[in-house]
C-alpha cells in the first residue's frame, strides 16, 4: 500500500530544538561572504559550499566522521534542516566533505572558527577553560611496560 502525505520538514524539527536556537545565535551572512571567495571551480557546487560548510559544523557539532556524518545526514531529520536539504533530497557521501575541507583550505576554515568561536563569547554562550595535564609519567611508564623482559 502507498500512501502520499504532505509533509514539511521545518515543522518536523522542533520549535527548542539546540539547531534552531544555534541558528539564533550566529549571523551567517558573514560566512557565507567569506565563503564565497571558494566559489570558482568549486566541484560540489550542486550541493553549494555553503551547505557543505553547515555540514561540516555539524560535523564538529555533533563529533562526527566523515562516514559518520554522510549517515547521521541521511537519517536525521533536524540534521538536513539544519544543512538546507529537502527531506527527500540526495545528502552528499563521505568524499564531499574531504574535498571541501581541501577547497576551503584550513586558513578560511580557521577564519570561520574563530569567527564562531568570538559570536558565543560575546553572547555569552562559551568560554574558554584549559586544563593542562603532564602526562610524561604516564607515557614513561607505558615505555617502561611496552618492553621485553
Amino acid at each position: 500500500m502507498n500512501q502520499l502525505e504532505m509533509v514539511c520538514l521545518d515543522k518536523m524539527v522542533l520549535a527548542n530544538h539546540r539547531y534552531r536556537r544555534f541558528m539564533k545565535v550566529w549571523n551567517f551572512k558573514k560566512v557565507n561572504s567569506l565563503l564565497n571567495q571558494t566559489k570558482s571551480n568549486n566541484p560540489h557546487e550542486g550541493y553549494g559550499i555553503e551547505r557543505i560548510f553547515r555540514c561540516l559544523l555539524l560535523q564538529f557539532l555533533e563529533d562526527l566522521s566523515d562516514r559518520e556524518l554522510e549517515v547521521f545526514l541521511q537519517e536525521n531529520s533536524a540534521g538536513k534542516w539544519f544543512c538546507g536539504f529537502l527531506l527527500s533530497e540526495d545528502t552528499p557521501e563521505h568524499t564531499v566533505f574531504s574535498r571541501a575541507r581541501k577547497k576551503i583550505g584550513t586558513d578560511l576554515l580557521s577564519k570561520l572558527f574563530e569567527n564562531l568561536r568570538d559570536h558565543l563569547k560575546a553572547q555569552g554562550y562559551m568560554n574558554e577553560v584549559f586544563t593542562f595535564v603532564d602526562a610524561s609519567h604516564l607515557i614513561a611508564k607505558a615505555i617502561f611496560m611496552g618492553r621485553t623482559r
